[in-house]
């Protein structure tokens, strides 16, 4: 691994730390592009407006006309984090602005039975509730058979969507619904092209309130308050790990406020308490780490529903039920996950060593692997050898569904596209983005994908591209070692694309054992200073002096508060 140390450019530190900004702040976040201190604005105001967002305004006309009308919409969710949440905003919201609930209902695909999307599958399965008007979220924008096959069967349809749409040749192709909205589609001018799925139904639903107060349904100082939903929009943005430009952290930073004055969905104040993590210290950390987890394991080893469930119901004792039914999911799925990367190591002691192998980039496959985990071992693998990697595992059908994962300087969905270019017939289905994406394969197919995926990343990716890179802000000052500094750091919205501070200083260790069998405890002294330090899932000892990479934190123990050091990494000094 390579340690880099951002550049920080002095004198937009300099205007920011006149303009009243912290000035360890300053320099964290002159070094993440921001240039100005009214970027750190994240009021409500300040977000992007719906009208920019294509397609918003047909989208707002639809939805205004079914709730007035009194027409039954059927929410087609997907069965992750984002798409669970997404689902609830949306029902959430259509209350909020009119709608009836007993003409609101959602399906959610199983993901071994149905796979991704609106397929003609599901849309039979939305048939049964005999709705007027289906809306999908977090997925659609790629189900050109779905949606022909729904509008064939006199529904409407809106879809609104994140992911890049479908291509035949170098041709873009959308699906034939009454809107689209998704900031990803052609000649669409929203600046945020990173919206998770979640932001976009919430943008929609602003729109919708516009639509509504236009026509006299309410006015300004009576109009529902939409922005209680952003726990939800916060907690489903980080979890889909989308990039949070200045856009997403304001959305994320007004849903973590909420949550750390209590105000928040039944659901979620029940996932905190089942994470055992505390709300009103809520970060962007326990979404993508503790509750998202958790909604997640529904989805992977068991029904979506149950995390919906649990992000609509108003009823506290029913929220609490749903959310340790999910953490028992999702300690049932830590259990499968930590078998199949066993399973997946042992392929990988084939080769000598992942610097001596010349291959690029991973793609594996066992007959014993959890189609509801692959993109979970993709993404631990990924990490630990800096690879595109795809993970596959036997669906129900017997086809071959692979989740990848993938580092900077590849983008993994255009790779697909190329693959599906040169071979032609051996993906049957794919989709995603640049950092995840899936496909779906025939078995026998298995290794001229391997062989194909090789060669696109034997072309795009050259040495400096496959060397694992931590990008630091150099050393911390010794005044700003405190808890003081650590709770500063903890109140900002870290995340994809805005990467939590990493510091990098020169120590000599003092002493070293292991903790847990497999945590290397340190005491180092650090700018003259003794300090502890803690490596997680690491046990081999370092040496007396190193330079270490690491993350200021809080540790609370009996009560008690002490900053410590959580090493991202060591190199000898």
């Amino acid at each position: 691994m390579q340690i880099q140390t951002r550049d920080v450019p002095p004198r937009v530190a300099w205007a920011l730390e006149q303009a009243g900004v912290h000035p360890l702040l300053a320099r964290l976040l002159a070094a993440r592009g921001v240039r100005e201190a009214h970027e750190l604005d994240d009021g409500l105001a300040r977000l992007l407006p719906p009208d920019t967002l294509h397609g918003s305004a047909a989208a707002a006309r639809l939805l205004a006309d079914a709730v007035q009308a009194g027409r039954r919409v059927c929410v087609v969710a997907d069965y992750d984090c984002d798409g669970a949440t997404a689902c609830a905003v949306a029902l959430r919201g259509l209350r909020l602005l009119g709608a009836d609930p007993q003409n609101l209902g959602y399906v959610v695909p199983d993901r071994a039975v149905h796979g991704y999307g609106l397929t003609p599958a599901i849309v039979d399965l939305a048939l049964a509730q005999r709705p007027d008007l289906l809306v999908t979220v977090d997925n659609g924008i790629a189900s050109l058979a779905g949606v022909a096959h729904a509008r064939a069967a006199g529904l409407q349809v809106l879809v609104t969507d994140h992911h890049l749409p479908a291509r035949e040749g170098d041709a873009v192709v959308l699906p034939a619904a009454d809107v689209i909205v998704n900031p990803n589609q052609p000649d669409c001018g929203f600046e945020s092209k990173a919206l998770a799925g979640v932001g976009v139904m919430f943008y929609v639903l602003l729109a919708t309130r516009a639509e509504l107060r236009a026509r006299g349904v309410f006015d300004a100082a009576s109009q529902p308050r939409i922005d209680a939903l952003l726990d939800l929009v916060a907690l489903g943005t980080v979890a889909d790990v989308v990039k949070l430009d200045a856009n997403n952290r304001r959305l994320v930073a007004q849903g973590l406020r909420r949550i750390r004055q209590g105000r928040m969905q039944p659901g979620v104040a029940a996932l905190f308490a089942a994470a055992g993590r505390d709300p009103a210290r809520a970060s962007a950390f326990d979404f993508g780490f503790a509750l998202g987890p958790r909604i997640n394991a529904a989805g992977r080893l068991s029904d979506m529903t149950l995390g919906i469930e649990c992000l609509t119901t108003d009823d506290a004792a029913r929220a609490g039920e749903l959310a340790t039914l999910l953490d028992r999911i999702n300690r049932e799925r830590r259990e499968v996950e930590a078998g199949m990367r066993e399973q997946a190591e042992a392929q990988l002691e084939q080769w000598a060593s992942v610097e001596d192998d010349p291959r690029p980039a991973l793609a594996l496959f066992d007959p014993g692997f959890h189609e509801g985990v692959v993109g979970i071992v993709a993404g631990r693998l990924k990490d630990r050898l800096h690879r595109p990697t795809f993970v596959f595992a036997r669906g129900a059908d017997g086809h071959l569904k692979g989740s990848g994962r993938s580092i900077p300087g590849f983008h993994l969905r255009d790779a697909l596209d190329l693959v599906a270019k040169r071979h032609p017939g051996v993906l049957l289905r794919f989709g995603g983005h640049a950092m995840a994406a899936g496909c779906t394969i025939e078995e026998a197919a298995f290794d001229t994908f391997d062989a194909a995926f090789q060669a696109v990343a034997a072309e795009w990716l050259d040495a400096a591209a496959l060397t694992r890179t931590l990008r630091t802000d150099g050393p911390l000052a010794v005044q700003w070692f405190n808890p003081e500094t650590a709770q500063l750091l903890d109140a900002q919205v870290w995340g994809q694309g805005f990467e939590a501070p990493v510091f990098c200083d020169e120590v000599e260790v003092l002493q070293q054992r292991l903790v847990g069998e497999k945590h290397l405890k340190l005491r180092v002294r650090h700018q003259g200073a003794l300090r502890d330090a803690i490596w997680f899932g690491h046990a081999d000892p370092v040496p007396e002096r190193v330079r270490l990479a690491w993350r200021l934190t809080l540790d609370e123990w009996q009560g008690r508060q002490r900053v410590q050091m959580v090493v991202e990494t060591a190199q000898p000094a």
